[in-house]
């Protein structure tokens, strides 16, 4: 059974060479443009090959593969300057594919690899892309509204890679700002910390001296009240040091310092 089938395949090669026709297999993910290099009709059919096994005569046709699978690029930085001549710099990653169907049109037009095409002319579309909407802004609008700047530019981008054949999936700018700006905003942040740590340090001084005027209190009231308690027995002792033991004349006392002595004497 094996030695038929490989019989079979090598009849069926054979008579392929003999027709001078070639096999090509196009991958999943992938498109086949047939290029036809003979004839009137030379040129890029207009529909673009499926995927599986696709047989041509290499003489007169050459197929090439398109990949239409999402592709992620990461381009060499470049600068841009703003309106107000600032230079920032870009440094973009593009999540891109070819659109399914269009990979005829795109090799009519360029007549190239699509890896070619990606790091020549869709390199040179974001870069335009960027330099165009940099010319709109400030520095200081494109810092304050980076969202909105970079929205801007990934629809300018998408729309005119549309008209080439192409989606944008996702697009990062990796934008830096320029040196003294960056500087800049370091200056403003470490005033601002500064300014919070001083704030922190008045709040905890402020604390700690109403604790202490509340600890002073707390220490006055607790006196008033130990020499309020303590002033009656004071009393008692003098009084009984000065007393000659006589309830009657000739003692030293008042009528109320008799009373509170008598008061004791009767305990």
């Amino acid at each position: 059974m094996k030695k038929s089938v490989k019989t079979i395949f090598l009849i069926f090669g054979a008579f392929l060479i003999m027709q001078g026709c070639a096999c090509s297999r196009i991958d999943a993910g992938h498109e086949g443009v047939k290029v036809n290099l003979v004839a009137s009709d030379k040129g890029v059919d207009g529909v673009a090959l499926v995927t599986g096994w696709q047989f041509y005569n290499p003489l007169t046709t050459s197929v090439y593969e398109f990949p239409t699978f999402v592709q992620t690029v990461d381009y060499e930085a470049f600068t841009v300057n703003a309106k107000d001549g600032s230079v920032f710099t870009v440094d973009p990653t593009l999540s891109i594919k070819v659109i399914d169907g269009h990979s005829p049109v795109i090799f009519t037009k360029y007549r190239k690899e699509l890896s070619e095409i990606v790091n020549t002319t869709i390199y040179n579309y974001v870069r335009d892309a960027f330099r165009i909407q940099f010319n709109s802004f400030t520095t200081d609008s494109v810092i304050s509204n980076r969202a909105t700047f970079e929205n801007m530019v990934q629809m300018m981008l998408d729309s005119t890679l549309q008209k080439e054949g192409f989606k944008l999936e996702q697009m990062t700018s990796g934008m830096q700002y320029p040196p003294t700006i960056v500087q800049a905003i370091e200056a403003k942040n470490k005033a601002i910390q500064d300014g919070l740590s001083a704030q922190n340090k008045l709040v905890e001084a402020k604390a700690q001296a109403e604790i202490k005027v509340t600890q002073a209190k707390a220490e006055a009231d607790a006196y008033a009240l130990k020499e309020r308690s303590l002033s009656p027995m004071l009393l008692t002792q003098q009084y009984i040091e000065k007393w000659n033991g006589s309830y009657g004349e000739g003692n030293v006392f008042s009528s109320e310092q008799l009373t509170l002595l008598k008061n004791v004497g009767k305990r």
